[in-house]
């Protein structure tokens, strides 16, 4: 990526803010990947359709793959008190084919449990995500894609300082991209 310096090789940090933990996924951490993507109300506005065990293996192989080969990725999230499972928070390089493209600048994405829903978790884990990303990686733009539907989400990106650069297709569907530059 020309935008950041990767550390590939370099193991997940774990992250803590006030309420949560961030951490890297372990083999462990399966049945909780299957049940997140495997929930209708989860990928309603990601791809419409729930992710098969396979598909979400594949997904955590991804994410080893991340930090194996450029050095930051996703985390799996934890209440730091309970030590429930709430989701996934990270940063991306998932070659997307969309126009316009945006390489160079890591995907920020975040997927919550239904039950973590409405907490100010996602917002309070992905500040911490982008920070670690601005602080250790130098990063100094990211993007998400989001599904313009998607209220919730919309929310917790304009609270982590994204604004809207445009608007395109993704896989057939109509998505905004919104871009963050420097810090929040």
């Amino acid at each position: 990526m020309s935008d950041i310096e990767a550390k590939a090789g370099a193991a997940a940090p774990v992250l803590k803010t006030e309420r949560l933990t961030l951490r890297g996924h372990g083999l462990e951490d399966y049945k909780k990947t299957v049940s997140l993507w495997g929930d209708a109300r989860v990928t309603r506005y990601i791809s419409g359709k729930p992710s098969s065990p396979s598909e979400s293996w594949a997904r955590m192989m991804n994410y080893a793959g991340h930090w194996a080969l450029l050095g930051f990725g996703y985390w799996l999230v934890e209440e730091s008190e309970s030590g429930r499972f709430v989701g996934e928070v990270g940063l991306a390089d998932f070659k997307r084919d969309i126009k316009p493209d945006f390489e160079g600048a890591p995907e920020a994405g975040w997927v919550l449990t239904p039950s973590a829903h409405g907490k100010g978790y996602a917002t309070e884990a992905v500040r911490a995500a982008l920070t670690w990303g601005e602080e250790t990686l130098g990063m100094k733009r990211s993007v998400c894609i989001l599904d313009p539907q998607n209220d919730a989400s919309v929310r917790v990106a304009d609270k982590c300082g994204f604004t809207f650069f445009t608007e395109t297709e993704f896989m057939g569907d109509r998505v905004v991209l919104m871009e963050r530059l420097g810090k929040f």
